[in-house]
């Protein structure tokens, strides 16, 4: 039975409304439209890199500031490196030589077809939250449901090779549960499960896409390490429409111009990069600070790598043990209209001076 991940009602509907967040288009202007929950953006590229748009008879060179739609590929050179966003928390890594098909950009049934060379999916999540990450191949099908990383390897006209490092899978044919330190290699008549070897364990150590994906883990948690609180409160004042939050979402992606990328800004405090990265700042940790009728960050111990909760009950280790958090003690009112109701918001705090900055209206305006 799939397990989601049951978000207190009161503290999600406060965020809703305080956020009033937007599933916006990532290939709009990135400087303005800093928050967003869609899969497909295109979130760095190192040498050469092309995309190919449903229904467009060429090859164009593929920007940073792209976006992919269902049916879009991408390709890249010898020396290509692409990261495209999945769900939030999650990324595709694609190496050189390799071309990708972004078959399904929705949260609900994100697929990713990988038709040629090698891709990691760096997955952030928890032990008990089940994500779904479909991938498919010239000879498989499978479907990510943990958090962890994959690697596969993929020769057309030969067969797909997936490495779990850490993580579970589970084989779409057959069901079968695939957990981290095995490696699955798929022909076109055979399939065949091994453990990893030392050689195989100690490759990532030596590979160049594996060293890149580990070093733009390092950026992302950096990235995410230097939003501030009022870096915060005007991105959330300046997206518009208001979308109903995803009951198994664990946050939102949020651009920082800063390091020119989106980084994962998860909900709660404790999240961390399978690679050890540890996400420092969270919406409830940092954005309401102190906002809790307890201790300022408890109530969640999220994500592998992550410090977790060090206060009341329960280990300070990386772990998914979820502890539903005491509401906020004031939380705005339910306009109708989208708009903030007339309670008191919370107090944010400045970071440059660590004190309490003075209550703004945070009203949600629409962009020009």
């Amino acid at each position: 039975m799939k397990r989601t991940f049951g978000l207190p009602a009161l503290p999600i509907l406060s965020l809703a409304f305080v956020l009033c967040c937007s599933i916006v288009n990532l290939g709009q202007n990135r400087e303005k439209f800093v928050i967003s929950a869609k899969a497909g953006g295109i979130n760095a590229i190192t040498g050469g890199a092309s995309v190919h748009s449903k229904g467009e008879t060429d090859w164009q060179q593929l920007m940073i500031t792209d976006d992919l739609e269902a049916g879009d590929h991408v390709r890249t050179s010898a020396d290509g490196r692409v990261e495209i966003l999945l769900n939030p928390g999650s990324y595709l890594r694609v190496g050189g030589n390799s071309e990708v098909e972004l078959s399904d950009n929705t949260l609900a049934n994100l697929e990713v077809r990988l038709l040629r060379g090698t891709a990691i999916v760096e997955a952030t999540g928890a032990d008990d939250v089940e994500l779904n990450i479909s991938i498919s191949t010239p000879h498989t099908k499978l479907a990510i449901v943990r958090q962890g990383l994959y690697r596969l390897n993929v020769v057309p006209d030969d067969a797909t090779e997936l490495i779990v490092r850490k993580g579970r899978v589970i084989l779409s044919d057959t069901h079968t549960k695939v957990k981290g330190g095995n490696k699955v290699v798929f022909s076109a008549t055979t399939v065949s499960v091994a453990k990893l070897t030392k050689e195989e364990k100690k490759a990532a150590d030596t590979s160049e896409v594996d060293i890149w994906s580990k070093q733009r883990a390092e950026t992302l948690a950096k990235a995410n390490s230097r939003i501030t609180s009022r870096m915060m409160t005007s991105a959330f004042a300046s997206v518009s429409a208001f979308d109903p939050f995803r009951r198994d979402s664990l946050g939102f992606w949020f651009y920082n111009r800063g390091i020119g990328c989106y980084t994962f800004l998860p909900f709660f405090y404790g999240w961390g990069s399978p690679y050890g990265s540890y996400y420092s700042t969270s919406i409830y940790g940092n954005y309401f600070p102190g906002g809790w009728s307890g201790s300022g960050n408890s109530g969640y111990r999220g994500g592998t790598g992550g410090q977790g909760n060090t206060s009341g009950s329960g280990s300070s280790s990386g772990g998914g043990t979820y502890r539903p958090p005491t509401p906020p003690s004031t939380a705005p009112s339910v306009d109708p209209s989208g708009g903030m109701g007339r309670q008191p918001q919370p107090r944010i705090v400045d970071p440059e001076t660590g004190g309490r900055m003075p209550r703004k209206n945070i009203e949600p305006s629409r962009p020009n």
